[in-house]
């Protein structure tokens, strides 16, 4: 490799906020924060969703009310086509 062309390759720990879960790996990505894990200095980033808590890692499903969101959507546009139509001047 030539030298002084490539990006500061290290040690980083990517820890999922929700789970407290951490990643160990190497990357490019740097912080201010440091941790040392087993006699290695390690940058740590914080991220809110990783694949510990994400729902296709999961697979967990959140149920949505889509027909309460439906029923919303459709009264709302019926109260306005219900409205007489604005006379022109």
């Amino acid at each position: 490799m030539k030298e002084g062309i490539h990006p500061n390759y290290h040690p980083v720990c990517f820890v999922d906020v929700s789970t407290g879960k951490r990643l160990l790996t190497r990357s490019t990505l740097t912080s201010k924060e440091k941790e040392t894990i087993d006699g290695v200095e390690y940058c740590m980033i914080l991220r809110d969703i990783t694949s510990d808590s994400h729902l296709v890692y999961t697979k967990e499903k959140r149920s949505s009310n889509t027909t309460s969101r439906v029923k919303n959507f459709q009264d709302k546009y019926a109260r306005r086509s219900m409205r007489a139509p604005k006379k022109m001047r």
